[in-house]
């Protein structure tokens, strides 16, 4: 239990507190973290009532069911509706609405939706139902794409032909640059994903934090290893230093998975992608390429380009609370209509969602 206990130590963790809240007295300052397990875990801790006032800690797009598009929700929808057609996916996804519908809903009426709590699992179904089209829906950032990288290379090896993936990977980077850029949201520095850069390192931000100007910090999911980031954070912007530390160096490398990245530069290639809330953004995207596109579930199925649909309204906000611009109480159906049980939209889905973060701490 040493990196538990030893990161949990209430008084060590009250004391780094003070000194931030002491550094923070000339201004108030705007955090990010882009990391959903950072937002719950922030909420579970306390953090916020920790600190001053004067240092806001804002969710950014963390969660990956959240960011997923109501245009992808549709075409799986579409592709569920063929009798033919067996659909995979992360358990998660199998509740996040578009249109008052989710994939739940439609299994409920006959439709062939599972829940996988690995890529690998897909192969399995796959094997044993030759006579379908089994399409998994690839689901997160580059955490969980290399996964998806090893389905998809087994797959084609083995000539398993039966096999489509229908990719909504996403990169990080891309989205800080785009957050980092909004001058509406005005942020003094970004806490960094643990997970995601357990893949791409240190090093996978250095171009993005030249370019922003920001301090930034990849911090563990801890409250020590949190507060700590804070204070690096702090301090850094109040002297107008630029900054990339690695804070959760047990676990995240400079250079980061050489055999991860190797994979997904094998797998995929980069283009423009439609997140939630932050429309498309250039490059985040990670889509099969030559020759392993010939699994793509777009071309199988002709599915409808994302950017161009209009998503239909259903009040919730989960748009404004991707993009840090308002909190989950913001919402008018917060905590009433739209709960964990019966979620209005993705944010109260997953436990990586703000939403769901916030509900579960009230």
């Amino acid at each position: 239990m040493k990196y538990v206990d030893d990161f949990r130590e209430a008084e060590v963790c009250l004391a780094m507190a003070r000194r931030i809240n002491a550094a923070a007295a000339d201004r108030s300052y705007r955090i990010m973290e882009v990391c959903g397990t950072h937002t719950a875990a922030i909420r579970r801790f306390g953090i916020p009532a920790m600190l001053s006032s004067r240092i806001r800690l804002i969710s950014g797009p963390g969660c990956p069911v959240c960011v997923t598009s109501d245009a992808y929700l549709r075409n799986a929808f579409r592709m569920a509706a063929d009798k033919n057609v067996t659909i995979a996916t992360y358990p998660d996804m199998l509740r996040v609405p578009a249109g008052g519908i989710s994939l739940q809903d439609l299994k409920a009426k006959g439709a062939d939706v599972r829940a996988v709590n690995s890529a690998l699992e897909v192969l399995e179904i796959a094997r044993g139902s030759k006579d379908r089209m089994v399409v998994f829906l690839a689901v997160g950032f580059e955490t969980t794409a290399p996964a998806t990288g090893i389905l998809v290379q087994r797959a084609y090896r083995e000539k398993i032909k039966n096999v489509k993936v229908y990719s909504a990977h996403k990169t990080i980077p891309p989205a800080l640059m785009s957050l980092g850029k909004d001058r509406a949201l005005c942020l003094d520095g970004f806490l960094l994903p643990g997970h995601v850069s357990v893949v791409i390192g240190v090093e996978g931000y250095r171009r993005l934090m030249r370019s922003l100007r920001l301090p930034a910090v990849i911090t563990g999911f801890e409250p020590l290893d949190i507060l700590s980031a804070i204070g690096i954070i702090v301090d850094a912007a109040r002297h107008r230093k630029v900054v990339l530390e690695n804070g959760y160096g047990r676990v995240v490398s400079p250079g980061g998975n050489p055999k991860a990245k190797a994979l997904l530069k094998e797998v995929f290639t980069s283009k423009d992608s439609l997140w939630r809330g932050l429309g498309v953004i250039p490059g985040s995207g990670l889509f099969l390429r030559k020759p392993y596109d010939s699994l793509d579930a777009r071309r199988v199925f002709g599915l409808k380009e994302e950017a161009g649909y209009q998503a239909q309204g259903s009040g919730c906000r989960c748009a404004g609370v991707l993009t840090g611009k308002i909190e989950p109480v913001a919402c008018r159906h917060f905590g009433k209509q739209c709960t964990p049980q019966r979620p209005l939209g993705p944010c109260m889905v997953s436990r990586e969602g703000t939403c769901r973060a916030f509900f579960e701490t009230l």
